[in-house]
């Protein structure tokens, strides 16, 4: 008679990554939380979080403010990740009224909006492909890892729109495919198909699939309208599978599972296990903030200006040219349309379109 094994139990950042996967929170979410979990045993010397609760919650919170100087995001942000971790993972209830003042209001900020001329001289600065995301960003209102995701099947020409897949909270929405990157944006896609068939006579050729699409779909992942608008210059590992690889985390192998040995683990064993063969990606979203920066020195525009700022003016401008707010929440994909109303700042003239005192 065979004895049969029982499962060993996952790793808690194993568990904790399975149960923001359940919950389809993005990976990047699931990245940052992940880290400030870790910090958070991290500052109480690697203890388990069973055996602590609220009181050690607010002594990380207020060293994080404290010490670290966060500011209320980055605060809110990391109480969010244990609080997940204690609701979700763990199962444990906590005392979260007396966290609750451990939330802190995030202060109102009015966004950075460019003037009409600021965007054609910054756009004028730009080359290459980074002059035609921008234009992407600008035309339709796209966020720029919405623009970096964009697939070939989401480009509709004929309709003249661009549909944006999983945006923020997971939602599809359909905004303007500008008329004015037409041409540029149709010789674009030549050159990335040609790209791709080279991809594909070089044995390589696939794309990274969402939801498991690659299974369900087993040659989809090399068909040309799923490959990215904006393919990065050189293949890579597919970033999907096993992120950082070989990179060091600072907590324990025992990762609050048995048999803590005080070793190091690399993310490579935090659970991933997708196939990591060479992939064309989309272009690095860093690649664009550094051109967009040098870009707006070079047509000094003295103001904070990133890849973001293209959705501020495109929302602001609409609302100037009359458009209805209604139809700018959607287009931004909005689910509030007081979220909205924060570009309305700057309708008229500035300080609420009160005119000074000064100019009689």
């Amino acid at each position: 008679m065979t004895q049969t094994t029982p499962p060993t139990e996952k790793k808690l950042l194993d568990q904790y990554r399975d149960a923001i996967n359940l919950k389809h929170y993005s990976p990047r979410t699931g990245d940052t939380y992940i880290l400030w979990t870790r910090e958070y045993i991290l500052f109480h010397n690697k203890r388990h979080p069973k055996e602590m609760g609220a009181p050690e919650i607010n002594q990380f919170l207020t060293h994080l403010a404290s010490v670290k100087k966060v500011s209320a995001s980055t605060q809110n942000q990391a109480l969010s990740a244990i609080l997940f971790l204690y609701r979700h993972v763990l199962h444990i209830g906590l005392d979260e009224a007396s966290l609750s003042e451990f939330r802190p209001q995030r202060s109102k900020t009015v966004p950075t909006v460019l003037s009409k001329e600021e965007i054609k001289r910054l756009i004028a600065n730009l080359t290459g492909v980074y002059k035609l995301i921008a234009q992407v960003m600008y035309g339709g209102g796209l966020r720029l890892m919405e623009t970096m995701r964009l697939r070939v099947k989401d480009i509709d020409f004929d309709n003249h729109q661009i549909i944006v897949r999983d945006g923020k909270g997971e939602d599809d929405r359909v905004t303007i495919l500008p008329d004015a990157v037409f041409q540029s944006l149709q010789l674009h896609l030549k050159y990335v198909q040609v790209l791709h068939e080279k991809d594909l006579a070089d044995g390589c050729g696939s794309v990274y699939l969402p939801y498991a699409l690659e299974r369900k779909y087993p040659n989809a992942n090399t068909d040309w309208v799923w490959q990215y608008v904006f393919p990065a210059p050189d293949l890579s590992k597919d970033p999907h599978s096993a992120r950082g690889e070989g990179s060091p985390s600072p907590i324990s192998a025992f990762e609050m599972g048995e048999g803590w040995d005080g070793g190091r683990i690399s993310a490579l064993e935090m659970g991933e296990g997708r196939n990591g063969g060479l992939r064309r990606h989309h272009i690095h979203e860093s690649t664009v903030q550094k051109a967009v920066k040098e870009a707006a020195h070079r047509a000094k525009i003295d103001k904070h200006v990133t890849p973001h700022t293209f959705r501020h003016s495109f929302a602001t401008h609409l609302l100037q040219s009359g458009y209805d707010i209604r139809t700018v929440q959607e287009l931004l994909g909005h689910k509030d349309v007081k979220t909205t109303m924060i570009y309305t700042h700057v309708l008229q003239r500035g300080g609420l379109a009160v005119k000074s005192p000064l100019d009689g």
